[in-house]
């Protein structure tokens, strides 16, 4: 198994295709994005070549592959608004393994190790991180990653009939 990440710099019609194909398989939908009632749960989004040039103007987007396919990305960017904890220099990370073939090998730990590295290098010293309370298997890995819980919001994402809690995590890492 040989895994590499590659930082995106440009927005490709395959790379879109990927993204598409991610966002909208109702396996990830409840884990990889907030939805407040089974409508949203339900429903069933476009990515585009600008939409996805617009996120790399505020996200730091790093795909992942695996034997040269690609299987996911990983990403984060500086303070944004939605951290649960205001510190300045703070990254916020979001990981979505899209390929199934790819998930529970331990890629979500080596791409999050390596993110890591790259968060560092550029100066920061604090990974700030959400899960939904339902994904056990997220919490687990995070959890053995370092990361602490430090705080939750209570009724934040729609899955299996009920309003669950978006738990927030940190970790601090060192130069």
């Amino acid at each position: 198994m040989k895994m590499k990440i590659k930082k995106l710099e440009n927005a490709a019609p395959s790379i879109v295709e990927a993204f598409n194909r991610w966002e909208n398989d109702a396996r990830l939908i409840p884990l990889v994005r907030r939805n407040r009632n089974e409508t949203e749960l339900n429903k069933r989004e476009r990515v585009t070549i600008t939409e996805l040039e617009k996120r790399l103007q505020h996200q730091n987007i790093y795909l992942i592959y695996l034997n040269d396919k690609l299987v996911g990305e990983i990403n984060y960017s500086v303070d944004p608004k939605h951290l649960y904890k205001k510190e300045q220099g703070t990254a916020w990370l979001g990981i979505t393994i899209g390929e199934s073939e790819a998930r529970g090998k331990g890629i979500g730990y080596h791409a999050i190790s390596r993110l890591e590295n790259e968060i560092k290098r550029h100066g920061l010293t604090r990974v700030e991180l959400g899960v939904f309370a339902f994904n056990k298997q997220a919490m687990k890995l995070y959890k053995k990653l370092g990361y602490k819980e430090i705080g939750f919001i209570e009724n934040f994402t729609f899955w299996k009939g009920e309003m669950w809690r978006d738990i927030r995590m940190e970790k601090y890492i060192n130069h």
